[in-house]
Formats: C-alpha cells, sequence, structure tokens
C-alpha cells in the first residue's frame, strides 16, 4: 500500500497480518478521494475501523484539519501506530483504541458539544454485516450532532451487498463501484 498524493506522496504503509483487516485498495482510495478532492482541505476527517490508518493518513497528507481514527483490534493499532511514526505524524490525529458504537455514543453525547465532522469513513469487515447498520443508525440518528453542516458519510463495502438508501437523517445521495468494491455516499436530509 502506498499513500496516493499530497504531503506524503508514494509513502509506503504497512497492512495488518492475516484476513481480518481488508485495507482499502490504492485504486479505492484514489476514487474516494477524487471524489472529495473540493471539501478535504482543511476539514475533519473521521476513520471508522481504521485498520491500517490508509484511509486516514491519505487524509492527512491532502490536508485535512485533523482525522480521529477509530479502532478496536489490537494488531490493526500496532500497525496503525506504527505507520503514523513511520510516517513522522505526531500532529493533527487523534486514536481512540475503542469499539465504534461506543467511541460514537461516547464522543457524540450532547453534553460534550463536539466539533463536528465534515467527512466520516468507514469501512468494517466485510462479514460484519450488522456494523454497517449499527454505525449508518448511530450517525443518521443519536451521534448525527458529530456531523457539520453539508457532511457526507462514506461506506465502503462489497459490491453485492446492498446497503439501505436510508438511516434515519441519513440518505444515499451516490453509489460508486470499482471491483468487487462499493462505496455508499450518505448526506444528512433535513
Amino acid at each position: 500500500m502506498r499513500i496516493i498524493a499530497g504531503s506524503l506522496r508514494s509513502r509506503t504503509l504497512e497492512a495488518p497480518p492475516g484476513l481480518a483487516t481488508r485495507p482499502t485498495s490504492d485504486r479505492l482510495r484514489e476514487t474516494l478521494f477524487n471524489v472529495l478532492a473540493p471539501r478535504i482541505q482543511g476539514s475533519a476527517f473521521l476513520d471508522l475501523y481504521a485498520g491500517s490508518g490508509a484511509v486516514g493518513i491519505e487524509a492527512l497528507s491532502r490536508g485535512v484539519a485533523r482525522v480521529e481514527f477509530v479502532e478496536r483490534a489490537p494488531a490493526a493499532l500496532r500497525v496503525l501506530r506504527g505507520n503514523l511514526e513511520k510516517l513522522g505524524l505526531t500532529a493533527g490525529f487523534r486514536i481512540h483504541a475503542a469499539p465504534v458504537g461506543a467511541t460514537l455514543r461516547r464522543v457524540g453525547a450532547p453534553e460534550r458539544r463536539p466539533e463536528p465532522y465534515e467527512v466520516v469513513f468507514l469501512d468494517p469487515p466485510y462479514d460484519a454485516a450488522q456494523e454497517y447498520a449499527a454505525t449508518l443508525g448511530l450517525l443518521g440518528g443519536s451521534a448525527s450532532g458529530l456531523l457539520g453542516v453539508d457532511a457526507l458519510v462514506i461506506a465502503e463495502h462489497r459490491r453485492k451487498e446492498r446497503l439501505e438508501d436510508r438511516y434515519g437523517s441519513l440518505a444515499r445521495t451516490r453509489l460508486l463501484e470499482q471491483g468487487d468494491a462499493a462505496l455508499s455516499f450518505y448526506a444528512a436530509i433535513v
């Protein structure tokens, strides 16, 4: 894996061993960031099920103001921290070593008044289909306060697996398919 563009362009990244973590391919990341290009500079980015951190690190390379990585698997966390260290990244990010649902409920609690995110990316293990509905349901419901005005929520999933068109206040606005993978883009409907 490598970083596609930005200040860290062409630098390589490690991936966790085994099949439990499936990093987003370089080609799919390039497609994703081509779509996000007009809104990425200076934005706040939430990388859920971060794995190796490839997507969030790509966002940092392209000029986001901050990235929050959420990952609970110890092997993936080691690789994520190692990738950040190897690249010399020491600021502009935070790592939440916890389950995604618990993190969204904690960080998105109304009394915390969180700084909103303009982009949220989620890529749970493909075999954890219930994670899509649970996470998108939270972001379209009780954790919607985490989303800024005109925020985009993007879910990477198997091309053959169809996600719902709506999750609470989130509605799908675009579907991009590439190889065996797909990206579903959601925005809050007022």
